[in-house]
């Protein structure tokens, strides 16, 4: 079943949420104070090569603030823009399953219980930081909650992965999502377009490549080049050809009506800290850059899945 309306071409998040809660439905960014495998040595060392020294997640709450404190601030800076809604806790910084089973059910717990317009729980993570105890404790989540495990990607290239310094192996994203799929725990995953040493093909064997799986949701985003990364050090010293507008969204139109029909749809761009962006500069104007997509998709009557099991 398709959820497009006649203003978006593809599924929309905004669009699921109406349908499943008839409202207008937050995600409240926490800060969980949590770490990654791959920056302290267990798995290996400086992170993701676009990942900020801070940790990704630039928007998420002060760690220093009380899980309570973070969510009433951004709270009342939603509620300036809309009035009301249902509110999704989601725990964004760094790798949010990095920690003991004891402390992330207290950490998960407490930010179910801050507010009853709480419905929902998104915690992004590796799939290297899942074992089986972890899976059981979000199982258990599950059933209370509407729960979201989102999973970093980027690319199904090998090569490409060695070069981001992503520390972990397709087989182990595989396997993670067929996990959390065998307990029915919905799964969003992350995709990365413009990485120097993949074509636009490339980018679209990722995307189709999810296809193949039981995922719920896909966020798709444009490498972005930022200070303080090993990415932004690399490129100040060797500059290298980043994605035009034009070509991001011709790249995006590709996967997404190549997509399965039942995918939600959460992000077509990404934001960083506009005070951090080397580069590119155009991903400063997320609404444009998002509106050149359904620009182009109206325009030529396109719309997702219409070529999905077609091969190019």
């Amino acid at each position: 079943m398709h959820m497009r309306t006649k203003e978006k071409p593809y599924n929309t998040l905004n669009n699921y949420y109406q349908l499943r809660y008839g409202q207008k439905v937050f995600k409240i960014a926490l800060n969980g104070d949590f770490t990654c495998p791959n920056k302290d040595g267990s798995k290996g060392t400086g992170g993701c090569i676009y990942c900020s020294e801070s940790g990704s997640g630039d928007f998420a709450g002060n760690k220093t603030f009380s899980l309570n404190d973070q969510f009433q601030n951004i709270k009342q800076m939603m509620q300036k823009k809309w009035k009301n809604g249902l509110y999704i806790a989601y725990f964004q910084a760094n790798t949010n399953t990095y920690k003991d089973v004891e402390t992330l059910r207290t950490l998960f717990e407490e930010a179910l219980s801050l507010e009853p317009k709480i419905i929902g729980l998104s915690i992004a993570t590796r799939c290297d930081a899942l074992d089986d105890a972890k899976y059981d404790l979000l199982e258990e989540l599950s059933k209370k909650t509407h729960l979201q495990i989102e999973l970093g990607l980027q690319s199904i290239h090998q090569e490409t992965a060695l070069w981001m310094n992503r520390g972990h192996d397709l087989q182990c994203f595989t396997d993670a999502v067929n996990e959390l799929r065998k307990r029915n725990i919905d799964v969003v995953v992350h995709i990365i377009n413009g990485f120097p040493n993949e074509t636009p093909n490339m980018m679209l064997e990722t995307s189709n490549f999810l296809n193949n799986l039981d995922i719920q949701g896909i966020k798709i985003h444009m490498l972005h080049v930022m200070k303080k990364t090993a990415l932004g050090h690399l490129y100040a010293k060797e500059p290298f050809n980043l994605l035009t507008l034009d070509e991001y969204r011709d790249i995006v139109v590709k996967q997404i009506t190549h997509l399965k029909e039942d995918i939600i749809i959460h992000r077509l761009t990404g934001d960083s800290p506009t005070d951090q962006l080397i580069a590119p500069l155009w991903t400063k104007k997320k609404f444009i850059v998002m509106n050149e997509i359904d620009k182009y998709m109206r325009a030529n009557k396109l719309h997702q899945a219409i070529y999905y099991n077609q091969k190019e």
